[in-house]
């Protein structure tokens, strides 16, 4: 099992931050290699990625929600093995932190490789920049949802 932890500052207040988080269908906007994201229940999402041309398709299960805190996940089925916590500290009123922590299964030579180069920790630290700009200028996020698991 490998694990990556990126943070970055995002100069939108915690509760904004947080609401853009909880809209995973928007994922494919700045997270490179998400193909797609269905949201079929309030806690099951449904995964579809693409990285150095291998398709994967899983489901993620929401295990924790407390808003403008943190959203925990689990792989439940399909191509992937993963969990996740990402969690939302503000700076002032109008920054905050975002941390995104994550546990995976690299399968395959290649996968394996890709970890030990570095790719992952690359991957999640530009998607947290794409995710920075993308609320940043929007001002304002595409929805939210706000129940606690």
């Amino acid at each position: 099992m490998s694990q990556v932890k990126e943070s970055i500052e995002v100069d939108v207040p915690v509760t904004t931050a947080y609401n853009q988080w909880t809209q995973f269908e928007s994922f494919p906007q700045f997270m490179d290699g998400v193909e797609r994201i269905e949201q079929r229940t309030d806690t099951l999402t449904h995964w579809v990625t693409k990285v150095a041309g291998v398709e994967r398709e899983f489901d993620a299960e929401i295990t924790e929600q407390v808003p403008d805190q943190k959203v925990a996940w689990v792989t439940v089925s399909g191509q992937s093995e993963q969990s996740g916590l990402v969690t939302f500290r503000p700076i002032d009123p109008a920054h905050t932190e975002v941390t995104l922590m994550m546990d995976f299964d690299p399968e395959g030579m290649a996968e394996n490789i890709g970890d030990k180069l570095g790719f992952v920790d690359r991957q999640v630290k530009g998607d947290l920049k794409r995710f920075k700009h993308f609320i940043e200028h929007r001002g304002a996020e595409t929805g939210s949802w706000r129940g606690r698991l």
